[in-house]
C-alpha cells in the first residue's frame, strides 16, 4: 500500500510516506507557517522517492482534534491534493497517532524508549481555555485501540477517569497537556506511570493506523472534513465526546 500523509494539529507539522511497509517523513515545529512547510516537504519526499501523487492508493490527514487552524489546514491540503490526484483521503485521528507513537516509540520519538512496555496510555493534548483533548487508548494487536470517546474537557475530568482504571495495570501519560496544566503530571508519577510531555502526533503513525484501516476507510476528497470538539470557542468549557476514528 502507498500513503501519503499529513498532520499539523500541533506546533509539529509532519509529512510521510508510506510505501511498500517502508516509512520516510519529515517534520518541523513552528508556531505558524505550517502550509508553507508542508508543502515543501512533500515536495522534497515526492521528489527523493522519484514518485508522483497518482503513484498512491490515497492520502491520510490527521483529523484532529488539535488547533483549530492546524486540523483545518490539513484537512483542505488533503482535499486539493485528492482532487488534483484522483485520490480518496483517509481522515486518522491525531490523539490516536499519538496513542500509537507512545505505545510504540520509534527510534527518532521523544518518548524514551521504555513507554513501549506500557499496556495503555492517556493522551491528553492541551486545547486551551482550562481544558484538554484527550482518550484511553489500550495496545491491540500492533495499532493503539480506544477505549471509550475522545473528549473536550477539563483536567479534573482525566483525573476522575484515571482513578477508575486498576492500580498496577501498565500505563503512560502522552501529550501537551501535561507540560501545561499542572495537576494531571503528579497523579500519573504517583502510579509510576510514564509521562510524556512533549509527545506530538506525527504524519508517520497517520500513515501506519490508515494503512491498517485499510482502502475501507477511505472517503471521497469532498469528504474530508476536521474535527472539531469545540465547536464554539466562545462558548462556556463543557465536556463534549466524539467518536474516535
Amino acid at each position: 500500500m502507498k500513503l501519503l500523509a499529513l498532520e499539523t494539529a500541533t506546533e509539529t507539522c509532519s509529512v510521510a510516506l508510506l510505501v511498500d511497509g517502508e516509512t520516510h517523513s519529515r517534520s518541523a515545529r513552528s508556531e505558524r507557517g505550517h502550509g508553507e512547510h508542508l508543502l515543501r516537504m512533500i515536495d522534497e519526499l515526492l521528489a527523493e522517492g522519484a514518485m508522483s501523487l497518482r503513484q498512491f492508493d490515497a492520502i491520510a490527514f490527521g483529523a484532529g482534534p488539535g488547533a483549530f487552524t492546524g486540523v483545518r489546514l490539513a484537512a483542505s491540503i488533503a482535499q486539493g491534493l485528492a482532487f488534483s490526484s484522483g485520490l480518496p483521503v483517509v481522515p486518522i485521528s491525531t490523539l490516536r497517532a499519538s496513542a500509537q507513537q507512545a505505545l510504540w516509540p520509534p527510534v527518532t520519538a521523544v518518548a524514551p524508549l521504555a513507554s513501549s512496555a506500557a499496556e495503555r496510555v492517556v493522551v491528553c493534548q492541551d486545547a486551551r481555555m482550562g481544558e484538554v483533548y484527550w482518550a484511553l487508548f489500550r495496545r491491540e494487536r500492533g495499532v493503539a485501540v480506544a477505549e471509550g470517546a475522545e473528549m473536550l474537557g477539563p483536567p479534573a475530568v482525566v483525573l476522575a477517569r484515571l482513578r477508575e482504571i486498576e492500580p498496577g495495570r501498565s500505563l503512560c501519560g502522552a501529550g501537551s497537556g501535561f507540560a501545561v496544566h499542572a495537576d494531571l503530571a503528579p497523579a500519573f508519577v504517583s502510579r509510576e506511570a510514564a509521562v510524556l510531555p512533549e509527545l506530538a502526533p506525527h504524519a508517520r503513525e497517520i500513515a501506519l493506523l490508515a494503512a491498517h484501516a485499510g482502502l475501507a476507510a477511505a472517503l471521497p476528497p469532498a469528504e474530508a472534513q476536521p474535527v472539531y470538539l469545540r465547536n464554539n470557542v466562545a462558548a462556556i468549557p463543557a465536556t463534549r465526546p466524539v467518536p474516535a476514528r
